[in-house]
């Protein structure tokens, strides 16, 4: 199932995520991974945090270029290498906007799988980029907040323009569907009285 993916400006993206318990890693949870990964997939992303799509968590999945679905839960990034690297980072959460950022080279990582089972994870590359970004989320943290100011001054602003016509439009929509249903209704029971 694809998941509405949240956008800056909404809350939830700003929170600094609650770890995930232990009963928690069960069937639904992995179905709701499984829906992740479709939903990130279908917006054409590597990787997709808990609080993109809405739950204020310690989880992310990642499919990067050596096409292996991945699942952190409860991660936490123990090493990171001195070599610096700049990437041009995009997010499913800020459509449109891509900047440099720089970042460790490599990383080590520590997480639960989706089944509970602890790992280590020694990476570099395109993995370890988005390792770090969908991390930062847990967090709130965006990538342009570890970028240029100007620009993250001016993409916030964008976003929260998009978000604010987004709600106007649904409350047009919603406004018409109300109307119309009251023209439905008035019509039946004129109806119902002859």
């Amino acid at each position: 199932m694809i998941l509405k993916i949240y956008k800056l400006g909404e809350d939830v993206l700003r929170e600094k995520c609650a770890p995930v318990a232990p009963e928690e890693i069960n069937d639904e949870m992995r179905s709701l991974f499984e829906d992740m990964f479709e939903t990130m997939v279908d917006a054409n992303g590597v990787g997709l945090a808990a609080p993109q799509v809405g739950i204020a968590k310690r989880f992310f999945v990642v499919i990067s270029d050596d096409d292996v679905k991945r699942v952190f839960i409860n991660p936490q990034i123990v090493a990171t290498s001195k070599e610096l690297v700049p990437y041009d980072e995009g997010c499913l959460s800020l459509p449109g906007f891509d900047e440099e950022i720089v970042r460790p080279a490599k990383v080590t990582i520590q997480a639960l799988n989706e089944f509970g089972k602890p790992f280590t994870l020694e990476t570099d590359g395109l993995l370890a980029r988005i390792v770090q970004h969908e991390n930062d989320h847990l967090d709130g943290i965006v990538y342009i907040d570890r970028g240029d100011k100007e620009f993250a001054e001016k993409v916030t602003e964008k976003m929260r323009n998009r978000l604010e016509k987004a709600r106007k439009k649904e409350e047009e929509k919603a406004k018409k569907a109300a109307s119309i249903a009251a023209k439905k209704a008035a019509k039946e029971a004129s109806k119902a009285k002859k």
